[in-house]
């Protein structure tokens, strides 16, 4: 019995969802994602265990819808999630306390994940159109481009990797829907949701560690170098 013949039940048909069947494999992915998304947001380590098993449930639901450049991405996903799994766990030198902080993304960094979104969407519908039969090509590979930048800003704790997750989901909704993948586009629509909310609470955070609430200082004029961020630009 080879990995085929193993992997064969997770491909059977667990229920039928507008005439079309959903298979096991497709709701293990829809489970694991949902929570991962949820853990991501509460910045919870436990994240990234989970979305490596989602990862691993989607290389096999996508391989067989024919969303190749999505399958393949899973396993970028994969080593991305070991890269950041370790940058959580370790803090890195942006980190005092162990604790890897949300900030911003530079300017400077925007520009290099641009282009290569840009670059790698191009070259990704190019190779798709030419060595596989999807159907969907550019789609494909722009939601793959997207969601490569959006992972490594989220290993980062980049609080601009939102917004790159809710463009890719924007896409991916009406694209799964199309491959007939009703139950992840189903997913995916939740994940938008879970994304505004990820988005609001790290931008708290942000904003907390940006203007800390200090002891309140002796009695009388404040000196200038006393003063806070917030009231030291009034």
């Amino acid at each position: 019995m080879d990995i085929a013949d193993l992997l064969a039940p997770l491909q059977q048909p667990l229920f039928t969802a507008l005439d079309t069947p959903v298979s096991w494999v497709e709701v293990l992915g829809f489970g694991s994602g949902a929570l991962c998304v949820w853990l991501v947001a509460r910045q919870h380590i436990a994240n990234w265990p989970i979305g490596i098993a989602n990862n691993l449930f989607f290389i096999l639901l996508f391989a067989g819808a024919g969303l190749y450049a999505d399958a393949g991405l899973q396993v970028v996903y994969i080593a991305l999630a070991v890269y950041g799994w370790r940058a959580w766990v370790t803090g890195g030198p942006e980190a005092a306390s162990g604790r890897l902080p949300v900030s911003r993304t530079p300017a400077r960094a925007w520009w290099v994940l641009a282009s290569a979104t840009l670059t790698g969407t191009v070259l990704l519908t190019l190779l798709l159109d030419r060595a596989t039969d999807s159907t969907v090509p550019f789609w494909d590979a722009l939601t793959t481009a997207l969601s490569l930048a959006a992972t490594y800003g989220q290993c980062r704790k980049k609080v601009e990797s939102w917004y790159l997750w809710i463009a890719a989901d924007v896409v991916y909704v009406p694209l799964y829907a199309y491959k007939g993948l009703y139950l992840t586009a189903l997913l995916y629509l939740g994940f938008m949701a879970l994304c505004v909310l990820g988005l609001r609470s790290w931008r708290r955070e942000l904003t907390s560690a940006v203007t800390p609430l200090g002891p309140p200082g002796p009695a009388g004029p404040a000196e200038p170098t006393d003063r806070g961020p917030v009231e030291a630009a009034a």
